[in-house]
């Protein structure tokens, strides 16, 4: 478990740089990315010192030059105006590839070809052709690898969470987390009912889903997300919206949560009673809602427990993890974020951590707020999973007063 409660301001000063530094890279991300995603590959594994016979050469430039081009075009067909899924299918698969066969040609490429040379395997040809079937053995696994586990249904991580303030009638209270299904393009209703079953057998107190339900409207993925109206909770089940609602006509999802028996935390709380304790849960949009331009959409953690007995623990659902500064300003005691999907494609989550405060798992911030970050449910965009396993999580609450025949 990491520990912040010591940040000092030089540390934040140095993360507000980092993030000034991601989001001006951003800027030319779509410009630069795919030209170096396919360009970078293409020298690796054929001018490299190969000497394939012309052939060879000129029919592997040709589909890394069809790479290049087809996939910015179907991601724009796909995810733009248009929104074609087989386009968004095609795109988003290269994007994944590309990210695979860009990594470990720079990597592997780079290691293996001065392993060869140190120990004086073959001439220099040898080892250039060595190194490109290397790193298409390497990449071809991990995609098929990677496929797979982006389209199982996740495996269920149990962990116990202590909360200082919390109550003893309170101790033991079950809480399951999904977040991040991204239903979209690739038609999961079938993997959705699984996830539902799932979660349904942890037999959880409350069930929180926070954020990116979709990508794509509430009208259009209807058939996928419908499964959520299965799930059990004995005493709640809540939702807060992610970033991609707001890319999809958020207000029509949390009509759709609302209707399929959730209840969205809208900046608003509800309280959780037991054994004569109480727990708020509350949640607030996401960062991003205030700047979609829909009517009342904004993070506003003042009007999240607007009317909470501030004695009592606050459990927050926020969608992103970079709202964990204000949850320890607040006073929140456990933070449930998902969004970075532990960074989904290694190593993309050393991007991630430029953004966001926490990757994955339990960490501590200030004098007590707890924030746990879910590697998400589903997968966003590449339909694959890299080093990066989704998840399914089961947190019991815990107090330090519990009884003891607990």
């Amino acid at each position: 478990m990491t520990d912040t409660s010591n940040t000092r301001p030089a540390d934040r000063d140095a993360q507000a740089e980092g993030q000034s530094r991601l989001h001006r890279l951003m800027r030319y991300l779509p410009l630069i990315a795919p030209v170096l995603l396919w360009a970078v590959p293409c020298w690796v594994l054929l001018y490299a010192g190969q000497r394939w016979p012309l052939p060879v050469t000129l029919a592997g430039t040709a589909l890394f030059v069809l790479g290049l081009i087809g996939m910015p075009l179907a991601m724009a067909r796909g995810h733009g105006r248009r929104q074609q899924d087989g386009a968004a299918i095609v795109g988003d698969t290269l994007l994944g590839a590309s990210w695979v066969l860009f990594t470990w040609s720079v990597l592997l490429g780079a290691v293996l070809r001065l392993a060869l040379t140190v120990a004086g395997v073959g001439g220099s040809q040898d080892r250039a052709r060595i190194v490109t079937w290397a790193v298409l053995g390497v990449s071809a696994a991990l995609l098929a690898w990677g496929y797979a586990e982006a389209r199982r249904v996740p495996r269920v991580r149990r962990l116990d969470v202590q909360l200082p303030r919390l109550g003893a009638g309170l101790d033991g209270l079950r809480v399951a987390l999904i977040t991040d299904t991204h239903y979209g393009p690739l038609d999961r209703a079938r993997w959705s009912a699984r996830v539902c079953e799932t979660v349904n057998t942890l037999e959880a107190d409350l069930v929180c889903h926070t954020g990116d339900i979709a990508d794509g409207t509430a009208e259009r993925r209807r058939a996928q997300a419908a499964p959520l109206a299965t799930v059990r909770a004995t005493r709640a089940r809540v939702y807060v919206t992610g970033n991609h609602e707001y890319y999809s006509e958020a207000q029509g999802w949390v009509d759709l949560m609302d209707e399929l028996g959730w209840e969205p935390l809208r900046n608003r709380h509800l309280l959780l009673e037991r054994g004569g304790d109480t727990l708020v849960v509350a949640g607030v949009d996401d960062v991003t809602a205030e700047s979609s331009g829909l009517a009342g959409h904004r993070a506003h953690l003042a009007g999240a427990l607007d009317g909470a007995d501030p004695d009592l623990p606050v459990l927050l659902l926020a969608h992103q993890p970079k709202f964990i500064d204000q949850a320890v300003a607040g006073g929140i005691d456990l933070q449930f974020s998902g969004h970075t999907h532990g960074g989904q494609i290694w190593p993309f989550h050393h991007l991630v951590r430029l953004d966001q405060p926490a990757l994955a798992g339990l960490s501590h911030h200030g004098p007590r707020t707890r924030l746990y970050t879910s590697r998400g449910t589903g997968f966003w965009g590449p339909p694959f999973r890299v080093f990066a396993p989704s998840e399914i999580t089961l947190l019991v609450l815990r107090s330090p007063r519990r009884p003891a025949s607990t």
